[in-house]
């Protein structure tokens, strides 16, 4: 069984780690990441991220712990690694599984499994949350989205140089499209993505970026 003294975060790429994988699971609190698998807590280790899983129904559960090192897989292939994990069959060496506050502690060779497709919702959740920070309530930028067609999110934006809200439709078939959601506010602005909006009530214009 292994005892650990107090997680000391000192390094600032460790603790980025840490917190973005955190923020990224809190979606799971209120759904179950598979099937009669729920989260129960993220929690720090020296270089690595320790993922708390409850699987099976309330007679029978059994709680995990699943530990990814920081430097093997980003924050957002997280949520897909879990998804291989809880899903299929795994072998584990015996030197990579361990017991820690009463959970079995697995250890995961990210490098070695693939993690499952992140889901539609899940897509559309990582670019929402990327365009609505806390620190945006006065002056949003996002005031709304819609899921529609294939693999398509019209997003409702509010405009700061003049009145009016966009709609911006952009492809979520592949994520995380960092460069796209960095570069909405100047897009949105240029003539060449606009047209009108004559189906859409919710938005004076539209903005096409499907094909950005």
């Amino acid at each position: 069984m292994t005892t650990l003294s107090a997680v000391d975060l000192t390094d600032p790429e460790d603790r980025e780690q840490q917190a973005d994988v955190t923020r990224r699971l809190l979606y799971f609190l209120n759904a179950p990441i598979v099937e009669y698998c729920r989260l129960r807590g993220v929690l720090p280790a020296p270089g690595a991220v320790r993922i708390a899983i409850r699987a099976g129904d309330d007679e029978n559960a059994r709680d995990f712990l699943y530990e990814i090192p920081n430097d093997a897989v980003t924050p957002y292939y997280v949520p897909g690694l879990l998804r291989t994990v809880l899903t299929g069959p795994q072998l584990h060496s015996s030197s990579d599984v361990d017991e820690v506050k009463g959970m079995a502690l697995i250890r995961l060779r990210p490098q070695e499994i693939t993690p499952d497709p992140e889901p539609e919702q899940g897509r559309a959740l990582t670019a929402v949350r990327a365009l609505s920070g806390p620190g945006d309530d006065e002056n949003p930028f996002l005031i709304g989205f819609l899921m529609h067609g294939d693999g398509l999110l019209r997003l409702y934006l509010q405009r700061t140089d003049r009145p009016g809200i966009v709609g911006a439709d952009i492809r979520i078939t592949e994520m995380p499209a960092t460069a796209l959601i960095a570069s909405l506010p100047s897009l949105v602005e240029e003539d060449q993505y606009r047209q009108p909006s004559p189906d859409d009530p919710h938005c004076d214009l539209l903005v096409d970026l499907t094909n950005w």
